[in-house]
Formats: structure tokens, C-alpha cells, sequence
């Protein structure tokens, strides 16, 4: 614990981590000024998700996650999560941190747990800046949901802190990417690059009928998968598989980067 304090007294004097909150802010800010203006418009939005926004601000927290989970929050997470270790070579300071009697398993826990808390921060930024302006925009309606039916004010609050919830466990596989990547090079540009490569990479499989077998293994293939809390009945079975499959990745992921990081001569 005295580590992630540390840390998270660093995260909170570094000017760096409010210009990725800010710029994660700014997605739902300017949308919601967006469909605003277009309001009379006609109806369109990826997934219906921001045509319903446009008649209900409940649905604009949706709408924001829906935007920032294909590129923004996913880079903003590799860079976070290479930062923390790979920053700290580059600066020297890591040196400094294991002259002391500290494990590198408890370094490389706050390191992650830090950044986990940062993309933690930078989701309920999202949410909150999202809820109120869809709010001013549009109003807080019973929401329609995709499969047709309406819920209740709660029900669709509910929804989407599970939709959030979702989307946090599949950026924490590209955090944990970055971090392995972080292990292997004293560079956190390019172990941030290299997680968002093999992220890239993932989705142009994903993308391709012909490795239709290797897409229940790839976690970027469930990223999406929150969008089954929209229908009613919720087919929770995707759901389900989509976490089983984030928290492997996560388990190994971590597991290999401890072990390198354990193994690496860093005092060189």
C-alpha cells in the first residue's frame, strides 16, 4: 500500500495525467454539442446507440464509451501502462526504487495498480461528463433500448455502470500488454507502439471471416460485447466468456511480466 500511495501522489502532481482526462473529457463534451446541433437531423450513430442519445442523454455516457473504446481509451491505456515502467527507466529513477528492501513483484503491482486507477479516474471523468451534458441537452428519459423495450431511469443507470464496468476489464488487457512490452525495453514509446501493434493486429484478424477460429481466443474480438446489456433479455453468455477471457489474459500477461521483470538487470 505504501507503494500505491506513492504512486498515486505522483499520478496526481503529473501534468501529464490531467491532459489524458482532459481529452477523454472532450469526446462526450463534443458529441453532445454535436447531435445537439443536428438534432432535426436524421437519424444515425454506429449500433443505433447515438440516435437514441440524440432523444434521451441517458444513452450518452453509452454513446461516449461506444467512441472512445475503438482507439482513444485503448492508446490512452498503452500509454499509461508503458509509462509507469518503462518511464521510470528512462528517467533512472527505477534504480532509486529497488535500493531499498522492495520486491520488484510489489513494484511492478503498484506500477500496475496505478495505472488501473488512472484509466479507473479517467472512465467515471467520461461518465460524469457525459451524464450531466446529456442531461442539459436531451433530458433524462425512461430509456428505449436497442431490442425495443423501456426500462427505468435506474435500470438504465444501472446499465451502463455495467457497460463501463465491461469496457474497464478490456482496456485492462491493453494496460497489462503495455506493461509486458515495458519489461522488455527501457523505451515507454515504443512498449506503448508495441501494445497498441499487437492490439491493431488483433482486430485485423478479428476482422476476417477466415480466422473466424482464432476469434473467441482474441479479447479485442470482446470489446464490443457490452452492447448485449442494451437488449432485453441481456444474453449474458458473451458477456460472461468475454470476462472469462480478459481475466486470463490479464492472469498471464502479468504472470510473464513479472517473470521478466524479475529476471531483468536494470542496474546496468
Amino acid at each position: 500500500m505504501m507503494l500505491l500511495r506513492r504512486e498515486l501522489t505522483k499520478l496526481i502532481h503529473q501534468k501529464r495525467s490531467y491532459v489524458g482526462w482532459g481529452g477523454l473529457l472532450a469526446v462526450p463534451l463534443l458529441m453532445t454539442l454535436a447531435i445537439y446541433l443536428n438534432r432535426h437531423g436524421h437519424d444515425n450513430g454506429p449500433g443505433g446507440v447515438i440516435s437514441l442519445a440524440r432523444h434521451d442523454g441517458l444513452f450518452m455516457p453509452i454513446a461516449a464509451i461506444l467512441m472512445l473504446s475503438a482507439f482513444l481509451l485503448p492508446l490512452l491505456a498503452a500509454m499509461v501502462g508503458a509509462y509507469q515502467l518503462a518511464g521510470e527507466s528512462e528517467t533512472g529513477t527505477i534504480k532509486t526504487w529497488l535500493m531499498h528492501s522492495i520486491s520488484r513483484g510489489g513494484v511492478l503491482a503498484s506500477k500496475w495498480g496505478i495505472a488501473v486507477i488512472y484509466v479507473i479516474v479517467g472512465l467515471i471523468i467520461v461518465f460524469v461528463g457525459a451524464f450531466v451534458a446529456g442531461a442539459l441537452a436531451f433530458g433524462l428519459h425512461a430509456p428505449i433500448l436497442l431490442s425495443g423495450q423501456t426500462v427505468s431511469v435506474a435500470h438504465g443507470l444501472g446499465l451502463s455502470v455495467l457497460s463501463y464496468l465491461y469496457v474497464l476489464a478490456g482496456v485492462i488487457c491493453v494496460l497489462s500488454l503495455a506493461l509486458l512490452f515495458a519489461t522488455l525495453t527501457n523505451s515507454s514509446l515504443t512498449a506503448a507502439i508495441g501494445a497498441l501493434v499487437v492490439v491493431i493486429v488483433m482486430n485485423i484478424v478479428g476482422a476476417f471471416s477466415y480466422f473466424d477460429f482464432l476469434k473467441p481466443y482474441l479479447f479485442t474480438s470482446h470489446i464490443d460485447t457490452w452492447q448485449n446489456l442494451l437488449s432485453q433479455p441481456v444474453s449474458w453468455s458473451p458477456i460472461l466468456k468475454g470476462l472469462l477471457t480478459f481475466a486470463i489474459y490479464i492472469a498471464v500477461l502479468m504472470a510473464v511480466a513479472w517473470r521478466l521483470f524479475r529476471r531483468k538487470d536494470i542496474l546496468v
